[in-house]
Formats: structure tokens, C-alpha cells, sequence
């Protein structure tokens, strides 16, 4: 009996390594080959991770902001700061003329055919003046009128109250794009177009320190830049700029040959009227960047069509005088240069991203905000050389990762230019690759992985 239980133990242990063998078989054969994509880094930090935790804002702004803001005085200051963001998220662009008369002339046909199918004589002079009446009101009715925004210093103090604190967060994370991935990248000048409140500069000053020695800010706005102003001295007309080296202009530098390191128009397009003078901006932008054009919109479908203009002129048009001809490239977020997805299928939703912050600590805000945002930028700089530690190609995620048990969901741009829904897990995809897509989040790069047709999930199956 003795020797009959020893045998059965024997073959009970050999059964259970055979089995772990196999696995060990199976799980190599499904796993794709790893690339050390890591380079040290933890999986919570790997390279593709360029989120940040919620920010805010310099002590120094804030309390500048604060104290503006109070003495300031401003009646129904809730109010009004609330009905400026509500105008300025859904702020549209305006409509051209072109598709302004078409649409006349297609409501115009619409109604006559109307007309004429009525029976008996018709007296046209009539129906003619009838018809022109209604197309008047009916686009009345229906078009978006577009009217700039003039700040004076009341209606600044407003915009200080509303969008201080959710503008820096969303420059900021956007130049954290540049900071994370171009690490040896040293910025010695900066134009701020459309300057505003002078967040760039605080949110530039925080990625890069003293390293900045010319930051131009250019805004049109006079009673803005006295503001930005301001803010930079902690309200104290005495003080000493916190910043040191900030210059505020009404108009861009004249002389086409002066470049700057960063460029940067924050939620500046929207406030142009017409594509023309967008296209015409973004050009002038761009002969302005030695190495990197940074945009930054509403998260919006308007905020990222404007994007989408300004990617397209820069990418496939040529202005009529070339400085620099160094072309451009895309940096953020796209992994491509191809049309953008998101444009090419209805309903058109828009691609964005969020950034939590604290706001001003004002009656009526919470303690926490979140901002969502879409930004571009375009590069003059050598891709191969800035991507020279990343092995790998990587996509952009483009919604919230949904992490399961055994199994992370994640919605992707790729650098093949699709949107893909994959399921990635550890015996599939590798364990590193599994761990960085558990540790990423919206707006964040994950690896490319190579794509099994069983892990892509369909329209239906999403």
C-alpha cells in the first residue's frame, strides 16, 4: 500500500509540472516580443505617462489674483463670472460668407418650389418680396452671431475670476507634454499671443524655470496686459515682478526674422472672426517658432476644428514667404499626421482632454474644477532625435482607461491613424505593457501593441 501511494504521489507531482509547463508554453506563445520601453522607469511613471495630479496655481498668482479681485469691488461678481464662462465654452466660430449665401440661396429655391406648386396664378413681385422676408428671418433666426469680446479693466477682472485658475491648468499640461518628452529641451525666449492675463508665462515659469530670459507677450487688449501687469508685481505697483524678464506689447515683433524658442496662443483662435485671419495667424505663429508652436482651445467641437484648421495649414499649405524652411511636424497629441479620425466619422465628437485643478478660492467655486481642453502642438525640431529614447511606437489614449479584473479597456489613436478599442492584458500583451496601460489615463501614450483581431472590439460590441 505503501509503495502504491508512493507511486501516486509521484505521478500527481509530474501531472502538475507538465501542466505548469504548458502554461508557462502557452503564455509565451501569445505574449509579443518585449521591447525595454521602460528605461528604468516605474510602470506608475513610464514615459507615456503625461498627465498631472491636480494643480495649483502659484502661491504668489493667487494671492496677487485674490487681492485684485477685492479691491476690484465688482457688483454681482458671481453672476457675471458665471454667464462669461458659460459665453466663452459655448463660443462658436463665425459663419463665412460663402456658406452664408448658400445657405440663402438653398432656402431661397426651397420656399419658390413651395410657391409654385400651389395652383392658380401667383403674383411673383409678391411671392418674391415674401420669400426674401422669410430667408432674412429664418437666417436671423438660425445663424450664430459672432461679436468680439473688448475687455476693459471690469470685464478682465471678470475673466480673472472665471478662467485664471482653468487656463493655467490646461497651458500647463500641455507644456508638460513638451517638458516629459523633450527633457533636454531648454527654452531661452517665449511669445504669448493673445496673452490675456499672462498665463502662459506663470505656467512656462513653472515647467522651466529661470532658464526663460525673454517671455514677449503680445495682447491687444490694453487694460489686460495693465492687468497681467499687475499680477506679475503681486499687486503692489512698487513690487517687483515675481517673473523677471515679461514684456507686454499691443502688436507681434515687426521684423519676420526674429524667432522665439515657444509660441504658444491659448484660447486665442476663437476670438479671430473669420478662417482667414485664423490661417493668416497661425502662419505668422509659425514663422515667429524656432522649435515648438504650442495651441491650446476649449474642449469643444468648435475649440478642435479650430485646431484641426491650424494643423492642416501648417501641414499641407504653403505661405507665400518662407523664413524658415524647416517644415512642420506634429508633436501633440496626434501619433500621426493623417486626417483626424475623430472628423471623419458622425456624430463628430470632439478629441479632449481634462485636467483637474483648484480654482480661485471665490464664493460659488468648488473645491476642485475640472478642466477639459484641446491643444496642438506642431514641432520644427528633429522627431527622430527628440524620440530617440523610445524604442516604440505609442498611441494616445483618448477617453478614460476602464481597468478590470485580468483585463484593462483602452480607446486609442494610433500611428496608423484609427481609433481602436482594445483589450489588453498581461498574457496577450506582456506584463509591462499590461502594467502601463493599468497606470495611464485619458490623454496619456501607451505602447503599440501588436493587434489581435480578438482583442479589438467593434462598433456593436463597445
Amino acid at each position: 500500500m505503501a509503495s502504491r501511494s508512493y507511486i501516486a504521489c509521484v505521478l500527481c507531482q509530474r501531472a502538475v509540472q507538465l501542466k505548469m509547463t504548458y502554461r508557462g508554453m502557452s503564455t509565451a506563445a501569445h505574449q509579443q516580443p518585449q521591447v525595454d520601453f521602460l528605461k528604468g522607469a516605474l510602470h506608475r511613471k513610464h514615459p507615456g505617462v503625461t498627465n498631472l495630479n491636480t494643480l495649483r496655481l502659484p502661491e504668489e498668482l493667487q494671492v496677487a489674483a485674490l487681492s485684485v479681485i477685492h479691491r476690484a469691488q465688482i457688483m454681482r461678481l458671481q453672476e457675471r463670472t458665471q454667464s462669461l464662462t458659460n459665453f466663452l465654452w459655448s463660443r462658436k466660430r463665425a459663419i463665412e460668407d460663402v456658406t452664408l449665401k448658400q445657405k440663402a440661396i438653398s432656402l431661397e429655391k426651397e420656399l419658390w418650389e413651395k410657391e409654385m406648386a400651389k395652383r392658380g396664378d401667383i403674383d411673383e413681385q409678391a411671392v418674391e418680396d415674401r420669400i426674401r422676408k422669410k430667408v432674412l428671418s429664418e437666417l436671423r433666426r438660425t445663424t450664430y452671431h459672432w461679436t468680439p469680446l473688448k475687455y476693459d479693466e471690469d470685464l478682465g477682472v471678470v475673466y480673472m475670476a472665471a478662467r485664471l485658475a482653468g487656463a493655467y491648468a490646461a497651458v500647463r499640461r500641455a507644456l508638460n507634454e513638451i517638458k516629459k518628452r523633450d527633457s533636454c529641451f531648454t527654452p531661452h525666449s517665449l511669445l504669448d499671443f493673445g496673452s490675456g492675463l499672462g498665463t502662459v508665462v506663470w505656467a512656462s515659469h513653472s515647467c522651466w524655470g529661470d532658464s526663460l530670459k525673454e517671455m514677449v507677450c503680445v495682447d491687444s487688449s490694453g487694460p489686460m496686459n495693465t492687468l497681467a501687469e499687475r499680477l506679475l508685481k503681486g499687486d503692489d505697483e512698487r513690487g517687483e515682478p515675481h517673473i523677471k524678464h515679461v514684456y507686454f506689447r499691443q502688436f507681434l515683433p515687426v521684423s519676420p526674422k526674429v524667432q522665439f524658442d515657444v509660441v504658444v496662443a491659448a484660447f486665442t483662435l476663437s476670438e479671430l472672426p473669420n478662417v482667414k485671419d485664423r490661417e493668416d495667424a497661425v502662419f505668422t505663429l509659425w514663422r515667429k517658432t524656432s522649435s515648438y508652436l504650442v495651441l491650446v482651445e476649449n474642449g469643444t467641437k468648435e475649440g478642435h476644428q479650430m485646431l484641426m484648421e491650424a494643423r492642416d495649414t501648417l501641414l499641407n499649405k504653403q505661405e507665400k514667404t518662407v523664413i524658415d524652411p524647416r517644415p512642420a511636424s506634429v508633436f501633440a497629441p496626434c501619433p500621426h499626421e493623417l486626417m483626424c479620425p475623430k472628423l471623419a466619422h458622425a456624430p463628430i465628437v470632439p478629441c479632449n482632454f481634462q485636467q483637474m485643478y483648484h480654482p480661485l478660492p471665490l464664493p460659488g467655486h468648488n473645491e476642485q474644477l475640472m478642466e477639459k481642453f484641446s491643444y496642438l502642438i506642431l514641432t520644427r525640431a528633429d522627431q527622430a532625435k527628440v524620440e530617440t529614447q523610445r524604442d516604440v511606437e505609442w498611441a494616445r489614449l483618448i477617453a478614460p482607461v476602464q481597468p478590470r479584473s485580468r483585463h484593462v479597456h483602452c480607446r486609442m489613436c494610433c500611428p496608423d491613424g484609427q481609433l481602436q478599442h482594445l483589450v489588453v492584458t498581461a498574457r496577450k500583451h506582456g506584463r509591462d505593457v499590461y502594467r502601463c496601460a493599468r497606470n495611464s489615463n485619458w490623454g496619456d501614450q501607451v505602447p503599440v501593441i501588436q493587434k489581435a483581431e480578438e482583442d479589438i472590439l467593434s462598433d456593436s460590441e463597445r
